[in-house]
């Protein structure tokens, strides 16, 4: 297996172990991008359906580098899901806790730009 396609499957094994957390414990996963909203039972649901699309699509790059099918398409898909979720953030403004929004971009911004690395490599 190239050195890009193992690259893949480690960006992708940590994102799955982020949407486990996300689906175990969502209010304790959130609580700094969320504040007091994660623990609501409603924003719950939202949160382990956030977890269940880190799995899901994270679970498929894995699939595709260890099979040797095309990982990109999953990657770009995860990089979608980081932009929207700092849009999300940004969107929110004043609703969150003081510094979401930055903190939002530093993680899903660099996992999106990590990703994107990835796709670099995998290209390359």
């Amino acid at each position: 297996m190239s050195r890009a396609r193992q690259a893949a499957v480690a960006v992708a094994a940590l994102r799955i172990a982020y949407g486990a957390a996300l689906a175990v414990a969502p209010a304790r996963t959130t609580r700094s991008w969320l504040g007091s909203d994660a623990s609501r039972p409603a924003t719950g649901v939202a949160l382990r359906a956030l977890g269940a699309r880190e799995i899901v699509l994270h679970g498929g790059a894995v699939a595709a580098a260890l099979s040797g099918a095309p990982v990109r398409p999953w990657l770009v898909a995860s990089m979608g899901g980081d932009c929207s979720d700092v849009l999300a953030t940004f969107g929110a403004g004043s609703h969150l806790p003081d510094g979401a929004a930055v903190k939002t971009l530093a993680v899903a911004g660099g996992s999106a730009a990590l990703s994107a690395a990835v796709v670099a490599a995998l290209d390359a």
